[in-house]
């Protein structure tokens, strides 16, 4: 799902050249279509209205965090989302899950609503909480363990992200995402466009013109780094976690739980034990309720 965001792609996009296809058949159906369009958008936004009442009414500092919906292994599919919702647990921050509206107003899943505002991206979010709830957890860190921890979030957030984006829709062609999370039958029938978005978004940031064996090296490259760092410690910076835990362990979720058969989860289950085992650390400390936030109905994670 996280690729609607990435290819920009919408339905409003198809709808447009939908329309631009049918007024060269037919300019009465095309009208006629446009007036159903139209009567749609309308609706959709009275709803949009109402929703954005209900987030209001939240209450005071409760934030609202909007998100794909949960999957079967992993609460969900967006590693943004497993990162955020992990920090608003290790902040203890009271907050409320939307599956509604999963787009946020920077085109990018997750978001969150907070007495009113609309805020997107999660790492811009994560430190816009930290400084209103006074939860800075990277305060103790010295100058060069804060550099560190830095590189390691961008390092997992924009390089690991593009090798597993490019084995989830072009390697294993999306197949692991009905396996991991319920899908309407008419996404099942776009995934052969959303691909095409994907190998674009891919090539135009450089990493989609290597070959899949040098991916799955540069991803090998990233997963080494992190166990060497790791070691023994209990979490990435220490005995105690900090907000590169939340980046990490949430990109390394979708190798554990939503990557079946990638050569990245044969890598932590061989090479890199102790990243593995990592993640069942933060698991247990963070998710205790992990099972009750794994697909329908939708549970109330807080």
């Amino acid at each position: 799902m996280a690729f609607v965001a990435m290819t920009g792609w919408t339905p409003l996009r198809i709808a447009e050249r939908g329309l631009k296809w049918l007024w060269g058949k037919s300019k009465p159906l095309t009208v006629a279509a446009v007036v159903v369009i139209g009567t749609v958008h309308v609706t959709s936004y009275i709803k949009k209205q109402k929703r954005r009442k209900k987030w209001n009414n939240a209450g005071k500092d409760v934030v609202v965090l909007h998100m794909f919906p949960r999957g079967y292994f992993c609460p969900n599919l967006s590693p943004f989302v497993v990162k955020l919702e992990t920090y608003l647990r290790m902040a203890k921050i009271h907050y409320q899950v939307d599956y509604e509206e999963p787009i946020g107003p920077k085109g990018k899943c997750p978001w969150i609503t907070l007495n009113g505002e609309e805020i997107g991206d999660s790492q811009l979010i994560i430190e816009k909480l930290g400084s209103k709830y006074g939860k800075d957890f990277s305060s103790d860190l010295t100058p060069e363990q804060y550099a560190i921890a830095h590189a390691m979030r961008v390092m997992v957030d924009e390089h690991l992200l593009w090798c597993l984006v490019v084995w989830r829709y072009i390697v294993d062609g999306g197949a692991s995402l009905s396996i991991c999370m319920k899908f309407p039958v008419f996404f099942r029938i776009l995934i052969p466009v959303f691909r095409r978005k994907v190998k674009k978004a891919v090539w135009m940031q450089g990493i989609g013109r290597h070959s899949f064996s040098e991916v799955e090296e540069i991803g090998r490259k990233d997963l080494s780094a992190l166990s060497a760092f790791l070691g023994e410690n209990t979490y990435l910076m220490g005995d105690k976690a900090t907000e590169v835990d939340c980046a990490v362990f949430g990109m390394l979720s979708q190798i554990i739980w939503n990557s079946p058969n990638s050569p990245y989860l044969k890598m932590l289950d061989t090479e890199f034990t102790n990243l593995h085992a990592y993640c069942q650390r933060v698991k247990e400390e963070f998710w205790p309720d992990w099972n009750d936030c794994l697909v329908q109905p939708f549970p109330k994670c807080q």
